[in-house]
Formats: C-alpha cells, structure tokens, sequence
C-alpha cells in the first residue's frame, strides 16, 4: 500500500472538506481501508506537517479532522483580510462591484440577472472587504437584501461621492458591465494606497 500517496489523498479530501471536516470512519470508507489505518494516516499526516513547518495543521473537532491555520499567523490573515487589492479583487468580484456601484440599491437577484451566474461568493467577498454593505430590504416577497457601497468604497477609489463614478457609454448591458468593469480596474491600479493608510 503507498502510504505517502494516500496521505497526500487525505490532505486533499481535508481540503475539500473545509470546516465540516471528515470522520476517521468517512476517510476509511472513501480510501477503502481499515478505521484504524485511517486514523494513523491522519496522525502521520499530521507530524509530517508539523515538522515541515507548513502553513496549515490538522486539528480533531468533535470528531472530525479539518485543516486548520496556525493561531499564531492570525494577524496576517487579518492584514490580508482588511487589504483589498486588485490581486484580492476577483474579476467576479469586481464585476458585482461594479454592478452594485452603478444600480445600487439592488439585489443579489438582480446582480445575477444582470451577470447570469451565482454571485453569493463575490457579494460575501466584497462585505468581507467593507466595499459593499447592506442598505435596507426591498419590498418584495421573502424582503431580499438591498446592497449599496460603503465610505471605504468611495475612499478606496478616491470617489468624493458616489455621482462622481465614471460615467459608462451607452450601450449593451455586456458591453456596459464590461465597460464598468474596466473603469474600476483603473480606478484600482491608480490607487497606491492601502486601508491602513486610508484610516491614518
């Protein structure tokens, strides 16, 4: 039996697994091996990255094996978390940004009709990133999210209000989420600044 390669299997499956995590059982029965060999895999995986120093650890939760970070790089998680960037920004994210920037208030559903694709993972990104918050409830059935940008929005992007966003052609609405798009990507590659300085 290849033990490294299974072990490398775990570490994916781990990952995968994100914060749910997986049962020594659960392994077991993907790997089709023994309960107690899949609990002394994980056990091996984990000393192998505690001796090779890596980024991420493996920790038992009730159970469950997840992959975890180390508590003591909390704080660059946090200096990531409150830095946006264009290398941070995704192009979905930024895309919803823009939708957002320019048709706010609005909907995640409304976002979705206009970009034809699911954008909860984008609209989490960019609340996570205080570029765009909740502004109100629309009225309409099940009361959905109204979304809006922030203060930070405006001073990331060296915006004095929001009527001052560059104004996009008229045309298609592709060509326009384009357009938009493309006028915040050089708004962000103009801005040096960090959110650090921003709150000096």
């Amino acid at each position: 039996m290849d033990y490294p390669k299974l072990k490398s299997i775990i570490e994916g499956l781990l990952f995968m697994a994100g914060d749910e995590g997986l049962t020594k059982k659960q392994l077991a029965d993907i790997l089709e091996i023994d309960t107690d060999l899949s609990a002394d895999l994980v056990y091996d995986l984990q000393r192998d990255l505690e001796r090779e120093m890596r980024g991420v650890q493996i920790a038992e939760v009730a159970g469950s094996y997840r992959l975890t970070t180390h508590p003591e790089h909390a704080p660059y998680f946090e200096r990531m978390a409150y830095s946006p960037s264009r290398s941070q920004l995704s192009q979905a994210a930024l895309e919803t940004l823009s939708i957002v920037a320019y048709r706010q208030p609005i909907t995640r559903i409304d976002i979705e009709e206009i970009r034809g694709v699911k954008t909860e993972r984008a609209i989490s990104s960019l609340v996570s990133k205080d570029l765009i918050e909740e502004v109100g409830r629309a009225e309409a059935i099940g009361r959905p999210i109204l979304y809006g940008t922030t203060k930070l929005f405006l001073e990331y992007f060296g915006l004095p209000s929001i009527k001052d966003l560059p104004e996009p052609g008229h045309v298609s609405v592709d060509d326009a989420l384009e357009e938009t798009t493309q006028l915040l990507f050089e708004r962000l590659d103009g801005r040096q600044m960090t959110i650090d300085e921003i709150k000096e």
